[in-house]
């Protein structure tokens, strides 16, 4: 296949399609279950059975007749998955000591292939710590060269590397992570070459002296069995490396290779990289791989001379490999190193080359001591000098520098596979030659994709991951090196995955476009059109600049393109004119040639057949108008959000093109190569949210040349190592024990309730006890263990019972208006979103997880609210995935006691806001000067109340005057008299008041006879803090008066006056550059949907600012997320599986152990729907709503259930269906379901309360299909609310879903339990699920949903004879009537619609006759009148 997957394709179905021998691996079919024999084993001896008996003939029969005979066919092993082999039969009867080989590797099979399918590989396994690790012992065992006279076969120890490559990736397992680590203890020191470089190493770092004394007494001390093992465990990595070189050696330099082999050696370099890429695995690791030569010899191998492609996996495994063995870190520290320690270290061994050399072999080598470091550290500068040296002499050269003088495997030498005088020099060049810089390298790189990188054969093919191989790619693990690891491995995968989008774009485009040559013109024509391409008009460079200092390329390129719109419709022209400032457009040569014409066939070179000849990537910077000049939208109130739409149908716009692509094009033109830039004759544009790969790449690339400082107290959780609750607020030194919790708590009773863990002690007393409340947690206690539970997954263990002293205090009265009163929070929180709150209030990093329906959104604001008033000085970033999450926050916000002058939304979803206000920055400006012409009518007002002239309300300068020199004076002496005299009285108190006329509006009079004293005083000082407010809030809108740009008021705004700031992921990364620029500082990072956003692209918002004195200033972080819902959207396969890139931060925080808080209360859904997804969590319970709402508590009109599985047998002889790959359908499904749609229509359901759903892409355009044809023209149906992929719709709900699961042959994508999580979890009400029933019912993943489901009849059942809303008892299921099938209810929604019909058509009947008869009445009285006026 040489094209990229369809947009419509689910990429974890794309083996389906692949090409040969990725077939292999495509999901089993209902047909491949039951024909193979493999099925009728497992029914005869374990599946389905209670009590299954051991047959130890079994397993060697299942190994030996229909695994090792079908070369381990990937189907039968999926198959022995698929029947829970490993579960039922395998495990429970494992005993270390009697298992044979075949069973050991049975296990071993399953658990790799459970890992394939990206099922979680340790469930059963990992359970029992004994039992797994008398398998790993029998495994680790086996991977070694055997002994014995039947060795095991290649393909076979690759199946057991293969598991303990899986091993090693998974450290976050506390069984799994003991036995690993056995093997990479400072024991392995053992087998390097020289005691002398251990010591030297042990002398440096005076720990490690210790712990190899320790490791040596432990050993002294064993008794002969265990020194056995120890001793084992020592070599064993060793032996394996040996081993390992003696293997890729009989890879040779031509003709045909043993592919199992090939196979064996690339999954090795797999294993030796993972080693190398995580700390607690490379520290001792390291200088054995070095001491070893492992890469010096890799690189020496015959296989290098190789041309055939079957082993360039190897080689760029190789690369990957040497990057590591040389990463910039300390290994025995963990520290990472600078470039300038890099240098350092590098300048440090040369010199102690120079000086071993000239003390030592000065004779020998008499130039190299002399020379300055800087003619030595190249390779060919240091051959030059080693080459004259003899063998002998390059020997003890190596000894004395402690260089391993002969290969671990002697036999390389003696039977001539190396040439021992090559091997010590490449030794020598190895450890002495100046590294590159990556970051050099990545400087000098296009940010851009261009042709060549588009379509690069590996770009389509990792699209067809399997499992069954490595690829060369970085892992986004657990654990990182340093932070720049973190950025390398972050940048490579997203510029790949990126690349893979931008080419399905393309190629979509071109497709459409149709491209082909006219005869006999020759000229070229497009045969089609596309919304997201048109033609280029004209194109030219306007601006080339001079290079910074130090670099080569241009410091900034860019040119004009313009082109036409005048033949698109008002639609795609508006589409165009939406093109905004840092959109990312491409530029194309197509030039199509005479075969372009014919239709393409997959297989074939789409490059190559459709002309596709460059393609450049620039950025929009501005639009220009008709006379050439940058059309100036400074003046509009938002100039980012508000296109300019020229009244012609021309458009030029002013883009910056890539300077190092820009840099390259130009020398190869200079080589007598086209000018590129004179060929352009196709523009494309891209979605705006997909469309933001150049910001965060080149953001990624500013952050690892910068000086990077994450928190302190952050660090090392991030990185994945230490103690995964270090960053928790009970561990921080800075924790703040008294908290003002404000309106959290409704009330006394409320606040107990919430702290049922806690001593609740009241102050003074309960009697006084009314919100806000301060509470202060006593010190010296704990409410949070050393270790957090495993996962963590809801509040961590409670130790002993803490005491929380609880004050109260009255909110300041703020004045005698209505607006004057703060709003207050109504929503009862539960005892854990207390604790979050409570979490999201200290310092530290705190995670939520939020299954549906729990109130995350709610936890968030109330947070945020609570750290507004807390920390009135402090500023928060909001960052969320989606605009649609980022809004409901901000809506919830607005409803909160929070000024609204100190909230802003960036970012282009501002105006889907539904509040009365605008929120963007522009709009928060206008808002401010708004508010100053109000704010100075009110102080106009008190001058003439206080009877003072002048005009003081004309500036806010003359304001601040006023305020000072005339309410001030007045307000002092009548406050001291307030507050100093005891015998005050209330006549005294209201004559005084100097500003009763100002306040002479007020909806009730200030002062009346009945109150108090104290209650008089509280109203005059209220009085003027509602004055006092007026005069700060001028103070505030000043800069905004004295600024004249909307730009520069804008930066103010988010820079000083803004204190609660809001963005996108995707905004973070394209304002990144431009926030540090204009110094934009904040304390806390709130961060919503953080399971479903990129890892890097959570890690951005984070660094949006400069640090302080070296330190960064960020004091909270907040994630609130699921990662049991579906992860981030990664297209191509191998991205998301392999280099796991689809894994959040917040994901990889819950696996590492992470303290999280689970809310553990639902109230969206019924608590029927509610268990179809709360197995997945732990104690999810209801909300009391859930229990006493009536709409919770009565039927579903017309439905007898209130969710149900529906069994859709084949329709017209056909279940699913596939007019093109990957688009899959079910008519049958697509039928039935919008059939109940039209019923539940017809007894009264609204339209906007209906949702419908399905897995796929195909499956969503049938539906709408079906219903343009059945309901979008008919009154009685109308449309659902929303028609969507259930992908589509995470983080929506409604109150009836109707769920169409499409595939009647395999379960496809369903099977990945998050997206049957966010399934059954988007109804509150009414959950119908159509599908087939024979498929579903036996898959382990969904089991749990479906037990619940299959236990109701899976024939729809109606109520007839009921309308909406009906009064029917959830509970009460009598009469149900059953649908057999979908005719029938097609024939009763017929039936249904006809008599509507016909009643409507009485209705209007007698509507006519009422009217008609009005009308006669109305003549008659006319005439009457006529008469009487005749006669008078």
């Amino acid at each position: 296949m040489q094209t990229t997957l369809p947009l419509h394709a689910a990429p974890g179905e794309a083996t389906a399609h692949g090409p040969q021998g990725t077939t292999r691996f495509r999901n089993l079919t209902l047909d491949d279950i039951e024909a193979d024999p493999i099925s009728q084993l497992a029914k005869k001896h374990y599946d389905g059975q209670t009590k299954p008996k051991w047959a130890p003939k079994l397993v060697e029969d299942i190994v030996e007749q229909h695994l090792a005979s079908s070369n381990y066919d990937p189907k039968r092993i999926m198959l022995l998955e698929f029947t829970q082999y490993l579960e039922k039969y395998l495990w429970p009867f494992f005993d270390p000591e009697t298992a044979t080989l075949n069973h050991v590797l049975s296990i071993c099979l399953v658990v790799n292939e459970k890992a394939r399918q990206r099922v979680s590989p340790w469930d059963v396994v990992a359970n029992d710590p004994a039992k797994f690790s008398g398998l790993f012992a029998r495994v680790i065992r086996l991977a070694l060269p055997s002994t014995e006279s039947k060795p095991l076969s290649i393909q076979v120890q690759r199946i057991i590397l293969m598991f303990l490559v899986l091993c090693f990736q998974s450290l976050e397992n506390a069984v799994i992570r003991t036995e690993c680590l056995k093997l990479v203890t400072i024991g392995i020191w053992n087998n390097l070459a020289h005691e002398s470089r251990r010591e030297d190493i042990l002398n440096e770092y005076p720990p490690l002296r210790k712990l190899w004394n320790t490791s040596n007494k432990k050993y002294n001390a064993a008794d002969n069995d265990e020194k056995a093992n120890l001793e084992f465990n020592r070599n064993w990595l060793s032996v394996l490396l040996s081993d390992f070189i003696e293997k890729i050696y009989q890879i040779p330099a031509e003709n045909d290779v043993d592919d199992e082999l090939v196979m064996y050696c690339e999954r090795f370099l797999e294993f030796l990289i993972d080693l190398e890429a995580q700390l607690p695995t490379r520290r001792f690791f390291n200088t054995l791989l070095d001491d070893h030569q492992i890469v010096v010899l890799c690189n020496l191998a015959p296989l290098n001379q190789r041309k055939e492609k079957d082993v360039d996996l190897i080689k760029q495994l190789l690369e990957n490999l040497a990057f590591y063995a040389k990463f910039e870190i300390n290994d025995q520290t963990g520290l990472a190193l600078t470039d300038l320690d890099m240098t350092e270290q590098h300048c440090n061994r040369l010199i102690h080359l120079q000086h071993t050399i000239f003390g030592q072999f000065k004779e020998v080598l008499p130039d190299l001591p002399l020379a300055n470091l800087g003619s030595i550290e190249q390779r060919s500068d240091l051959l030059w000098h080693f080459e004259k040296a003899t063998v002998d002499d390059l020997v003890r050269i190596c000894d004395s520098l402690n260089i391993r003088g002969s290969p671990v495997l002697e036999s390389l030498v003696t039977d001539g596979l190396v040439d021992k005088k090559t091997l010590l020099l490449e030794s020598l060049v190895d450890k002495y030659q100046k590294r590159i810089s990556q970051i050099e390298k990545i400087n000098s790189s296009p940010l851009y994709p261009d042709e060549a990188t588009l379509f690069n054969d590996t770009l389509v093919q990792t699209q067809f991951y399997t499992g069954e191989r490595p690829l060369a790619l970085p892992k986004l693990n657990l654990q990182f090196l340093t932070i720049h690891d973190y950025l390398l491995r972050n940048f490579n995968l997203f510029r790949l995955e990126s690349s893979y989008e931008i080419r399905q774009d393309i190629e979509d485009v071109v497709k459409r476009l149709g491209p082909r040559l006219t005869y006999p013109e020759r000229t070229i024509e497009w045969s089609g059109w596309a919304r997201m391409a048109l033609q280029i008009d004209s194109f030219s460079i306007v601006d080339v600049r001079r290079p910074e200092l130090g670099q080569q390329q241009p410091s900034r390129v860019t040119a004009d393109v313009t082109f036409n719109v005048s033949k698109y419709s008002k639609v795609i022209r508006a589409e165009w004119d939406s093109l905004r400032k840092h959109d990312i457009v491409f530029l194309m040569t197509i030039r199509p040639h005479d075969d372009t014409s014919t239709p393409y066939k997959e297989g074939d070179d789409f490059r190559k057949h459709f002309g596709i000849k460059y393609i450049r990537g620039g950025e929009i910077v501005d639009v220009i108008g008709k006379d050439g000049q940058v059309i100036n939208q400074a003046g509009k109130s938002a100039p980012e959000e508000t296109p300019f739409q020229p009244a012609n149908a021309t458009r030029t716009l002013r883009i910056a093109l890539d300077p190092n692509q820009f840099k390259n094009d130009m020398q190869k033109h200079s080589h007598g190569h086209e000018d590129i830039y004179d060929t352009f004759n196709i523009l494309v544009r891209r979605k705006p949210q997909e469309n933001n790969f150049k910001a965060v790449l080149e953001t990624i690339r500013d952050l690892m040349q910068s000086d990077l400082v994450i928190p302190d107290w952050l660090q090392k959780v991030f990185l994945g190592y230490g103690d995964p609750a270090s960053a928790h607020y009970s561990k921080l030194p800075t924790r703040i024990h008294e908290l003002n919790f404000r309106d959290t708590f409704l009330g006394w009773d409320h606040l107990k309730e919430s702290l049922p863990d806690k001593i609740v002690q009241p102050i003074p007393d309960e009697a006084a006890m009314e919100p806000p409340f301060i509470l202060n947690y006593v010190q010296g206690e704990t409410d949070v263990a050393p270790k957090p539970k495993k996962k963590s997954k809801k509040a961590m263990d409670v130790d002993t019972q803490q005491t929380v002293e609880v004050s109260s205090y009255k909110l300041p009265n703020m004045g005698p208006y209505p607006q004057d009163i703060p709003k207050k929070n109504s929503v009862p929180f539960t005892p854990v979103q207390v604790e979050s709150i409570h979490s999201g209030m200290n310092h530290g990093l705190t995670m939520v997880v939020g299954p549906p329906g729990t109130g995350k959104t709610d936890v968030a604001v109330q947070t945020i609210a609570n750290l507004y008033h807390n920390h009135p000085n402090q500023h928060t970033l909001i960052v969320t995935h989606s605009n649609q999450a980022l809004n409901q926050i901000f809506e919830k916000l607005v409803d909160l006691d929070i000024d609204s002058r100190h909230l802003v939304r960036l970012g282009h979803g501002e105006e889907e806001l539904n509040t009365n206000v605008s929120f963007s920055k522009f709009g928060r400006v206008t808002s401010f000067l708004e508010r100053r012409i109000e704010l100075l009518q009110q102080v106009d007002k008190l001058s003439q109340s206080l009877n003072i002239p002048g005009e003081h309300g004309s500036t806010c300068e003359t304001a601040g005057y006023f305020y000072n020199y005339h309410i001030l004076t007045r307000w002092t002496p009548y406050n001291q008299t307030l507050t100093s005299k005891n015998d005050i009285t209330l006549s005294t108190i209201k004559d005084d008041f100097p500003f009763t006329g100002f306040f002479s509006d007020a909806p009730e009079a200030l002062f009346n006879d009945n109150m108090s004293v104290e209650q008089a005083i509280d109203v005059a000082q209220g009085c003027f803090r509602h004055l006092q407010k007026i005069f700060e809030e001028l103070e505030e809108v000043r800069p905004f008066e004295l600024l004249r740009y909307s730009n520069d008021r804008a930066n103010y705004l988010i820079t000083k006056e803004a204190k609660i700031i809001a963005m996108t992921c995707t905004h973070a990364a394209l304002k990144r550059r431009e926030l540090v620029d204009l110094k934009f500082k904040y304390d806390n990072v709130v961060m919503e949907e953080a399971a479903q956003i990129l890892e890097v692209e959570t890690f951005i918002p984070l660094l949006l600012q400069e640090p302080e004195d070296g330190e960064n200033r960020l004091k909270r972080v907040i994630l609130i997320g699921d990662h049991n819902q579906l992860p981030p959207v990664v297209k191509n396969l191998a991205f998301q599986q392999y280099g796991n890139m689809e894994q959040s931060l917040f994901t990889r925080f819950i696996r590492l152990g992470v303290p999280a808080l689970q809310l553990d209360a639902q109230g969206r859904a019924r608590s029927s729907l509610a268990k179809l997804y709360s197995w997945r969590y732990k104690a999810l319970g209801d909300l009391p709503n859930v229990q006493t709402n009536q709409e919770y508590l009565q039927a579903n009109t017309g439905l007898t259930y209130d969710y149900q599985f529906v069994d859709v047998g084949p329709y017209h002889g056909q279940g699913e269906s596939e007019p093109v790959p990957y688009f899959y359908q079910n008519l049958g499904e697509a039928e039935y379901v919008v059939a109940l749609y039209q019923y539940m229509r017809l007894v009264g359901y609204p339209a906007e309360k209906i949702s419908i759903l399905t897995t796929y892409n195909g499956q969503r355009s049938l539906i709408n299909d079906v219903l343009q044809r059945r309901c979008s023209w008919n009154p009685f149906f109308g449309r659902p609310a929303t028609v969507a992929t259930v992908d589509q719709y995470q983080g929506q709900q409604n109150d009836y879903i109707l769920l169409s699961l499409v595939r009647t042959k395999t379960v496809g994508h369903l099977r990945d339990v998050r997206r049957l999580i966010v399934a059954m979890s988007r109804a509150r009400l009414g959950l119908y699920v159509f599908g087939r029933r024979r498929l579903f019912e036996n898959c382990y993943e969904l089991k749990p949903v479906f037990d619940q489901l299959l236990a109701r009849p899976v024939k729809l059942c109606l109520q007839h004879s009921e309308s909406y809303p009906t009064k029917r008892p959830l509970d009460n299921h009598k009469d149900a009537t059953e649908m057999d099938h979908v005719e029938e209810m097609g024939n009763l929604v017929y039936k249904l619609s006809q008599e509507q019909l016909n009643e409507e058509m009485q209705k209007e009947m007698i509507r006519r006759q009422e009217a008609q008869s009005e009308d006669e009445d109305m003549v008659d009285g006319e005439d009457a009148q006529q008469a009487d006026d005749a006669e008078n």
